[in-house]
């Protein structure tokens, strides 16, 4: 077979490699398999083509269909993962590796799909917080907004995750509706482009929404422009020479950056020898130790322990470490390959000869050193001087290289896991809240992610070295300073947040949310007899009003059992500072504004699925009378049958002043 040609994808066209291409070597035998690169790729072409064609594709989307986009593309690599599995084991990677990378890659798409459909509106414009009343009267308010960023995303990416750490970047990018150029390590990259070209090939994609570089950048980030944003996973040597650079600095170019790490686990007082909490540590350094032989950015390079169990957990994880079967990732019994090429065991091996000057090698031995993949068995370091010492925690090893330390107390160990000055995950395995909260408060500022385990947890929790989509990925300090992933917080980093003021008609406008004071539609039918697309945001009833009587309010607490003083002894009533005197209670109210809203007889309402944001302003005693109105405030579809509408539900009484408020949430079908 001859040497694979690593394409790269410009402005709708695969270009091969040319006489500038970097050779590329198979992790496992040491050999030459392909070359990546062109010198001559017109990069201002592929920025010109991502802002006046992908964007504008993207951004005629609304979020809703850009999700059910990433749904169909997760899909469809789904189908077509053993392809992505065969070629992988190239990069050293084993078939357990591949669930992280290729799996992962692609429920984390699934992931972002499913929170476009439920956690934003099937729109444009992202509403970011509550409204703030900037008058007194409330015609002049304020909102924060999130629109789409017009440029493109540069995604720059590590060698360790060729499709995870892609699709990761890919995903909220996509779904914030912002055209990305992706542009994968050299050594890993005919992953990436096995995976690129299967969601192009698929047409799911519209035209130039994505693009591919294999090899170098050229002059690309030098034509950046304030609505580009740069996502960087690397070193932090790259990193700190890439967003320093003059052209990103004097245009405020974004620029997102995850970097080296000294992550650090800390084994709990509490958790003795003998303990399922010290059972799991052992078995989680080992795991991150071993996985990807090393090679991810949150594995566990500082093992911090008790002092009188260091030796315990030397020996326990030593003994877990020689079982360890390391070899060809093709073969089954494999548990852990080879790093990513010969370069990269030789840049472990200086490391770790930086690391063994302040710390004494416990575990390792040279046995694959001269192997002609790049093998390496796991290497343990011993560092007795843990408060003196600096290589230990700055210095990464970016492979299967760990260093045991010992401390004195809780207060110490949370210094020891500082010192790494920002990761992007620290671990503590124990079952005392108490160490937990400790380790929370004084190492929570240092950290991305504080990830808490135990035999409670232990055996649904995802481990130490596994970043989630739902939750943030990246770390201050040393860590790079960024964030990735988060849910929603994620697709933010790909759109503008703008404070809008005016009046509630030009903010419902804007939002496609009905804002209080905004002008009312009246309804041409009962609302709850029009399907979810008759109805209109805006459109709006008032119920005629209903007494409450005294007889009213001894009922509802006699019968629902809820007889709390304030409904049933006037003097004790009066003495407390919120009441008159006896008063109805709030959910008899509720009760009573459903009564004169509803519509009883069977129509597009399917169910009431919740209420939101409920307050009660002023009390009702009996004599008062109380209305409803009762407005379309948002429309979602759920799915192919129904969406949900949310109903604004104000309640006043004969004085026209708000008692009750609240949000009421209805699944709408879309045909009667």
């Amino acid at each position: 077979m001859g040497l694979l040609q690593i394409n790269s994808f410009a402005a709708g066209t695969w270009i091969a490699p040319d006489s500038s291409a970097r050779p590329i070597e198979n992790a496992v035998t040491g050999e030459l398999m392909g070359q990546a690169g062109n010198a001559s790729l017109d990069v201002a072409g592929m920025l010109e083509h991502a802002r006046t064609i992908g964007g504008p594709n993207l951004r005629k989307m609304t979020f809703h269909d850009r999700a059910r986009m990433l749904k169909a593309v997760a899909a469809h690599l789904n189908t077509h993962k053993q392809a992505l599995y065969d070629l992988s084991f190239a990069t050293g990677a084993t078939q357990s590796d591949h669930l992280i990378d290729v799996d992962g890659g692609i429920g984390t798409m699934f992931v972002f799909a499913s929170k476009g459909r439920r956690e934003m509106p099937d729109g444009h414009v992202y509403i970011d917080g509550e409204i703030e009343q900037l008058s007194r009267n409330g015609t002049f308010l304020g909102q924060h907004i999130c629109t789409s960023m017009q440029g493109v995303a540069v995604h720059i990416n590590a060698f360790n995750f060729p499709v995870w750490g892609m699709l990761e970047k890919l995903a909220p990018t996509l779904l914030a509706g912002v055209p990305a150029i992706v542009k994968p390590a050299t050594a890993t990259c005919y992953v990436t482009e096995l995976a690129v070209r299967l969601m192009l090939e698929s047409g799911l994609l519209p035209d130039g929404a994505l693009q591919l570089v294999s090899g170098g950048l050229g002059t690309m980030l030098d034509q950046l422009t304030l609505q580009d944003v740069v996502s960087f996973t690397g070193s932090a040597q790259t990193a700190l020479k890439l967003r320093s650079a003059p052209h990103i600095l004097e245009n405020s170019i974004r620029f997102v950056a995850e970097q080296d790490s000294l992550n650090a686990s800390i084994l709990g007082p509490d958790a003795v020898p003998g303990t399922p909490e010290f059972e799991l540590f052992i078995k989680e350094a080992q795991r991150e130790m071993t996985t990807k032989a090393g090679q991810k950015c949150t594995a566990i390079r500082r093992i911090i322990a008790p002092e009188n169990y260091v030796s315990a957990v030397i020996d326990a994880l030593s003994d877990l470490l020689s079982k360890t079967v390391i070899g060809d990732p093709n073969k089954a019994e494999t548990r852990m390959g080879a790093l990513v090429s010969n370069a990269q065991k030789r840049d472990v091996l200086a490391k770790a000869a930086i690391i063994g000057a302040e710390a004494e090698q416990v575990y390792g031995n040279k046995d694959f050193h001269e192997h002609k993949g790049a093998f390496l068995t796991p290497m343990l370091f011993h560092c007795t001087t843990p408060d003196t010492a600096n290589r230990v925690h700055d210095t990464e090893a970016f492979g299967p290289v760990s260093t045991v330390m010992g401390y004195r107390d809780v207060d110490h160990a949370i210094a020891l896991v500082n010192k790494g000055q920002g990761s992007l995950v620290a671990s503590v395995i124990t079952h005392d809240p108490v160490v937990a909260r400790n380790v929370a408060l004084g190492a929570g500022a240092f950290h991305g992610r504080l990830y808490f385990n135990n035999r409670d947890s232990m055996k649904e929790s995802t481990g130490h070295g596994s970043p989630l989509p739902h939750m943030v990925h990246g770390g201050p300090g040393r860590a790079g300073g960024g964030e990735e992933l988060g849910g929603v917080r994620g697709v933010m980093h790909y759109m503008q947040r703008t404070a809008i003021q005016g009046s509630p008609d030009i903010l419902t406008a804007i939002g496609s949310t009905w804002v209080d004071g905004a002008k009312e539609k009246p309804a041409p039918a009962h609302p709850f007899t029009r399907t979810f697309h008759e109805v209109e945001i805006g459109e709006t009833i008032h119920t005629d009003p209903r007494s409450v009587s005294m007889d009213d309010i001894e009922h509802f607490a006699h019968f629902t059992g809820d007889t709390f003083y304030a409904h049933m002894d006037d003097a004790a009533a009066k003495r407390n500072p919120f009441f008159p005197g006896r008063v109805a209670h709030g959910y008899l109210l509720l009760s009573f504004a459903a009564g004169m809203f509803v519509e009883p007889n069977e129509g597009p309402v399917l169910a009431n699925t919740g209420l939101d944001n409920l307050c009660f302003m002023k009390p009702v005693e009996a004599g008062d009378s109380i209305k409803v109105r009762l407005t379309v405030k948002k429309k979602t579809p759920r799915n192919e049958e129904y969406g949900e509408v949310r109903w604004h539900v104000t309640l006043t009484n004969q004085n026209a002043e708000k008692v009750a408020e609240y949000e009421l949430l209805t699944m709408n079908a879309y045909i009667r």
